[in-house]
């Protein structure tokens, strides 16, 4: 994890989201904490990572997602090296039957 990230700010952020019991509850926080922008952002590149799951190729996934490709590689960098946290999430996921991927 990087040092920088962790603080009482971030952690007490990650507790705030922790308390949201469904999507509707995550739409009002995250529109009342993101822009629309940062908010496509992240579900973005969280799309790129599950089509680099599937194996799709960089220009499929910048046709489906309009990611550049700056985008896809650093997405594809932090699966490979990152902290796991794609894994995590995506593992979980299926085991919730919540992954459209699966």
């Amino acid at each position: 994890m990087v040092k920088q990230l962790k603080s009482d700010p971030v952690d007490h952020l990650f507790d705030a989201i922790l308390t949201l019991e469904n999507k509707e509850e995550c739409y009002s926080f995250f529109e009342d904490l993101c822009t629309v922008n940062e908010l496509l952002s992240l579900s973005q590149r969280f799309e790129v990572a599950s089509m680099l799951r599937q194996k799709k190729t960089y220009l499929e996934i910048a046709e489906k997602t309009g990611a550049s490709t700056a985008t896809i590689s650093r997405v594809n960098r932090s699966l490979a090296y990152g902290n796991d946290g794609y894994e995590l999430v995506f593992g979980r996921m299926k085991k919730d039957g919540t992954n459209e991927e699966a």
